[in-house]
């Protein structure tokens, strides 16, 4: 059987460029998103028509309930989990200073990138030990998708980036506490990616991308982020649990 990997936030986006890519892979995919089905149903076929399996995990990642029955849906349907890609993420409906932020704003950010991160990586990584205790050859991984604003500070958005902040640490604590079981977990920091959750700033980066903030003067791609995914599921970065990958064209890169 073709190996599985759940993505949150798959239908859209950057999930969707690694899912377009694992599926590319012959890997058996359940996708996650808030959306109706029915909403998603292209994509679902696009992808089934590389020739893999693909499972629709409609819910809310913030929700316990919702999460839990994500994975039992997943069991239920493949039987297995190999890889858990946590993607899923929201920025504040409204941008505004740190001085200015509104609780219910920090709560909802927070419940969405990291509350949701790191619980479903606490239920899932329990099954890959059960999966891993019947058969000590089992592969599986942990891949969590952050953003360079884990460690650059943007004042007008302070919740989005103390989620992104926690999700790095989720990605050591757990990095530390799987490694026993033999279970690499991973963070992937884009940086200026374009999709729709960016669209609203594509002029204020245009300018500032072709002013040098990046070293490659473009943006990044959903496609750019899959690729990156894709070669830490295949296993090519076997010795690297905890590490971080930055997919963002130089822009982290000190320079006078």
């Amino acid at each position: 059987m073709n190996q599985v990997a759940f993505i949150t936030g798959g239908s859209r986006g950057i999930g969707l460029g690694i899912a377009r890519k694992l599926a590319s892979q012959k890997i058996n995919l359940a996708i996650n998103g808030v959306r109706d089905e029915n909403a998603v149903m292209d994509t679902i076929h696009e992808l089934k028509s590389q020739g893999v399996d693909v499972l629709y995990c409609q819910g809310n990642v913030a929700l316990a309930k919702d999460r839990a029955d994500m994975i039992d849906k997943i069991n239920s349907h493949f039987g297995q989990l190999n890889f858990l890609i946590n993607n899923a993420g929201i920025a504040p409906r409204e941008r505004k200073d740190v001085l200015q932020t509104s609780e219910a704003s920090f709560d909802e950010v927070l419940d969405t990138n990291l509350k949701s991160t790191y619980f479903m990586t606490q239920s899932i990584a329990n099954w890959m030990i059960d999966q891993k205790e019947l058969n000590p050859n089992f592969n599986a991984a942990i891949i969590n998708i952050s953003s360079i604003s884990s460690v650059v500070a943007s004042v007008n958005r302070g919740e989005y980036c103390i989620s992104k902040a926690g999700i790095s640490m989720t990605t050591q604590l757990f990095a530390v506490r799987l490694g026993e079981y033999n279970i690499p977990v991973y963070e992937v920091r884009p940086g200026i990616i374009e999709t729709d959750m960016t669209s609203g700033v594509k002029e204020k980066y245009d300018k500032m991308i072709s002013e040098g903030l990046t070293i490659q003067k473009r943006w990044g791609s959903p496609e750019d982020v899959g690729k990156c995914v894709s070669a830490i599921i295949k296993g090519d970065f076997p010795y690297s649990t905890g590490q971080v990958f930055y997919i963002d064209g130089g822009l982290m890169i000190d320079r006078l």
